[in-house]
């Protein structure tokens, strides 16, 4: 093999970051989304893999067909973290509830909860699909054991270890019908840490014993019925390797994944640009050290070139063996030989169908938990309902028209939206028994909405706020008319037991606007559709 073709066999196994829109002003993270001139310059020197994030469904299929032409093969892996369906990440496509949803579900109504289960893969490969992708990362295997977890949490399908397992296989015979690729994350399994790897190298300090009964159970399962790719995590786990992270460790992805458990199919690492990583290994050095530890593909370097230089250059020296490289070639083939190709139309597709939205609804109607009576509908409360946002600006599902806005206004609730870059509710105070500055929020009942779950660099911030002193110092003064909570089933089931029972109080494990509209429905005892805004314009 020459040094040319050496280059281009590797970079056929490195995966990076590409925007689902199409100009590059548009692009969310240019830190990480390459510009089309570059895109275009990897592409046709032999890259073989995209991950892709942003814009709406149409224009994701029109992307995947432009990067498609771009490539030098056929075979081109197109892939995106869509563990809550593809609308999840490009709108216009089907937003389920999270996983977690189906795992507190699997506890009063297994039957139940693995059909849903296996709807939910179908729905969501069905829909990569017919948007050009052909390789799903999902489903997370990771058993959430850990309630303080800040990057995992409603990612899971649940906190036990048999349920999960259960309900990632129900996942993947769905994905599996639909033709696309799935992929178990994150080994050996990353539900039990309170530090988010995207910030730091979080440590695991389980025996291996404990492992094999809780961590490996559902990637067991997974591996025994065939799943087509694992994605590693990048923890620091003695028990099996006391120096390297899993992903970059021998003793994880080959010892014990391909030689203890079986695997045969692709690994992949988690993205390499994640602090745990970066921070431990420069851009060539990494995609070196996870290569030779047994991943096949590199997903988003730091660098795509340093990556390819530096395997390149190990190839070159025998530092890894050229037999490593032909493996990681054929299983690509392989895997990409078990799934259907894409069929673009020229005819307008209807990339999400009357049958995905019915879905997601019933979803989200099995996954709701009310208590108490309904909400007073008198229409001069003058009151407020603090909605407090956990996570990136803007926020997908909250927006001017979103029901959690829309709904308390139409009785008498004006909304102050708080975020920790923005308007704070909190006193001078915040760790008294009364950390509200009420005089901030205005007079009147409070009606107060959480958006909370685990997500990635925010380093589990929620955690710190401090609701329960808050909802106390509400029902203190006679001014808490409800509690909605949207995301993490923890901090539900820790507020739920503080508020009486004459008081109003909701779940719903999903965010998005219907899930919003849905609970406030049952809230209110509303039969309507969501309300729409006044303004004529903005």
């Amino acid at each position: 093999m020459t040094e040319a073709e050496r280059r281009r066999a590797v970079a056929r196994l490195l995966v990076i970051r590409a925007s689902g829109h199409a100009e590059d002003r548009q692009r969310q993270y240019p830190r990480w989304e390459h510009c089309n001139r570059e895109l275009q310059r990897l592409l046709q020197s032999g890259v073989g893999g995209i991950i892709l994030l942003g814009g709406t469904a149409t224009e994701l299929q029109q992307r995947c067909r432009m990067l498609r032409s771009w490539s030098d093969s056929e075979d081109l892996l197109l892939c995106a973290d869509v563990e809550e369906g593809i609308g999840q990440r490009f709108s216009g496509a089907t937003w389920l509830a999270p996983p977690m949803a189906l795992g507190r579900l699997h506890q009063t109504n297994p039957k139940q909860a693995l059909k849903l289960a296996e709807r939910y893969g179908r729905t969501t490969g069905d829909q990569a699909q017919r948007c050009g992708l052909n390789w799903v990362l999902a489903p997370v295997c990771d058993v959430n054991s850990n309630p303080e977890n800040p990057v995992i949490n409603v990612r899971a399908w649940g906190d036990q270890p048999e349920s999960v397992a259960d309900l990632v296989a129900a996942f993947q015979r769905g994905l599996n019908a639909a033709g696309v690729l799935g992929c178990a994350k994150h080994f050996p399994g990353h539900g039990d840490t309170d530090q988010d790897s995207h910030l730091e190298l979080p440590l695991i300090n389980h025996a291996h014993s404990r492992l094999d009964q809780v961590e490996l159970v559902p990637f067991r399962r997974l591996i025994d019925s065939g799943i087509d790719s694992v994605m590693t995590a990048h923890l620091l786990i003695p028990a099996l390797d006391d120096t390297q992270p899993a992903t970059l460790s021998r003793a994880v992805l080959t010892d014990l994944l391909r030689t203890e458990l079986g695997f045969t199919g692709l690994v992949v690492t988690d993205a390499l640009v994640m602090e745990a990583i970066s921070s431990w290994a420069g851009p060539g050095e990494a995609a070196v050290q996870a290569f030779a530890a047994g991943a096949d593909l590199i997903l988003m370097p730091a660098d795509a070139d340093a990556a390819i230089d530096a395997i390149s250059a190990a190839l070159a020296d025998g530092r890894i063996p050229e037999s490593r490289l032909h493996e990681s070639l054929k299983r690509r083939t392989e895997a990409l030989h078990r799934c259907e190709k894409p069929c673009f139309s020229d005819t307008e597709v209807e990339l999400e169908t009357a049958p995905d939205r019915a879905f997601c609804m019933e979803l989200i109607d099995s996954s709701l938990e009310v208590q108490g009576p309904l909400i007073s509908q008198h229409l001069d409360q003058d009151g407020v309902t603090l909605i407090r946002v956990d996570g990136v600006l803007p926020c997908p599902f909250l927006h001017g028209g979103a029901a959690a806005i829309t709904t308390p206004e139409c009785h008498g609730y004006k909304a102050l939206i708080c975020h920790d870059r923005g308007i704070e509710p909190w006193s001078s105070d915040r760790d008294s028994a009364a950390p509200l500055d009420l005089e901030r929020l205005g007079e009147g009942p409070v009606f107060l909405q959480l958006f909370v779950r685990g997500n990635p660099f925010r380093a589990g911030q929620q955690r710190r706020e401090p609701w329960v002193e808050a909802i106390q110092q509400l029902l203190g003064v006679e001014r808490l008319s409800g509690l909605a909570v949207y995301g993490c089933p923890y901090r539900w089931d820790s507020l739920r037991k503080l508020i009486p029972d004459d008081i109003p109080a909701g779940y719903s494990p999903g965010q998005m606007p219907e899930a919003q509209q849905q609970l406030l429905n049952r809230m209110w005892g509303l039969k309507e559709e969501a309300h729409e805004r006044q303004d004529f314009t903005d």
